[in-house]
C-alpha cells in the first residue's frame, strides 16, 4: 500500500528538468524586464501566480474532461502524474491570472507578454529535454545514422531537434534589440515556435489524431501561426496622426 502511494506522488525525473528550466528562464527574463516597462517584483509575482494557475488549471480542466475516471479514483486528483494534465486549460488559466494581475497593477498586456517571452523561450528548451528524458514526443522510424533507439525502433531524435530549435530561438531573442512596439518580441517568439512545431511534426510519430487525417498539434500550430501573422500586421501598422 505504501509503495502504491509512493509511486503516485514520486516526482518524475523529467519534471525536475522543467523546474530547472523555469529557474533559468525567470533569471533570463529578470535581466531584460526593465526594457519592457515591467518591474522585477511584478514579473516575479506574475510568474509565481501564473505557474500556480497553470498547474491547478491544467489539472482541473483534465479532471472535468475525465470526470467519470476520477469519480472511481478520487485520489488521482492530487497525483503529480504529469499525464493527468490539460495544457490548453492550463495556459488559459495562467493567461487569465496574468491579465487580472496586470489590470490590478495597471500594466500593459503586451508589455507583460514581452517581459515573459524569455521565460517562455527557456521553458521550451526544458520541455524538449523533458521529452527526451521521458521518451515522449518521440520520432518516427528512420535509417539515418543519428537515429536513437527508442520504443523498439531506431527513431528520429525529435526531442533533440526540439531542444536545438528552442535553443536557437533563445539566441535570437538574446541578440535582438527591443522593438518600439510592445508585443512584437512575444509574437516573433510565438510564430517561430509554431513554425518549429509544424516542421517537427513531419518527423514525429506520437501525436493526437483528429478527423480526416489532421493532427491536433498541427491544427493548433497553424492557428497560432495565422494569429501571430495577423497580430504582427496590426501591431506594426503605422499609427495615423490626427490633424486639427
Amino acid at each position: 500500500m505504501f509503495e502504491t502511494f509512493q509511486n503516485l506522488f514520486a516526482p518524475p525525473r523529467h519534471m525536475i528538468l522543467l523546474v530547472i528550466a523555469a529557474w533559468f528562464g525567470l533569471t533570463f527574463a529578470e535581466s531584460r524586464t526593465e526594457r519592457h516597462g515591467i518591474g522585477r517584483e511584478d514579473l516575479n509575482n506574475i510568474t509565481f501566480f501564473g505557474l500556480i494557475a497553470f498547474v491547478i488549471g491544467g489539472r482541473i480542466s483534465y479532471v472535468l474532461q475525465n470526470l467519470s475516471a476520477f469519480t472511481k479514483s478520487p485520489v488521482g486528483v492530487i497525483s503529480i502524474n504529469p499525464d493527468l494534465f490539460d495544457p490548453i486549460g492550463a495556459a488559459a488559466a495562467a493567461l487569465i491570472v496574468a491579465i487580472a494581475y496586470g489590470q490590478r497593477k495597471n500594466l500593459a498586456f503586451w508589455n507583460i507578454l514581452d517581459a515573459l517571452t524569455p521565460f517562455f523561450a527557456v521553458i521550451a528548451i526544458g520541455l524538449g529535454l523533458s521529452h527526451l528524458a521521458a521518451g515522449s514526443a518521440f520520432g518516427s522510424p528512420t535509417d539515418l545514422p543519428w537515429g536513437i533507439d527508442l520504443w523498439n525502433a531506431t527513431r528520429h531524435p525529435t526531442q533533440i531537434y526540439e531542444t536545438l530549435a528552442s535553443f536557437l530561438i533563445v539566441i535570437l531573442l538574446w541578440r535582438s534589440k527591443p522593438h518600439p512596439r510592445p508585443g512584437i518580441s512575444f509574437l516573433f517568439f510565438a510564430s517561430l515556435t509554431a513554425l518549429t512545431e509544424l516542421i517537427l511534426l513531419a518527423f514525429r510519430a506520437e501525436y493526437t489524431s483528429l478527423t480526416n487525417g489532421f493532427r491536433q498539434e498541427q491544427v493548433i500550430a497553424w492557428v497560432t501561426l495565422l494569429a501571430c501573422f495577423i497580430l504582427l500586421e496590426v501591431r506594426l501598422k503605422p499609427v495615423k496622426k490626427q490633424t486639427l
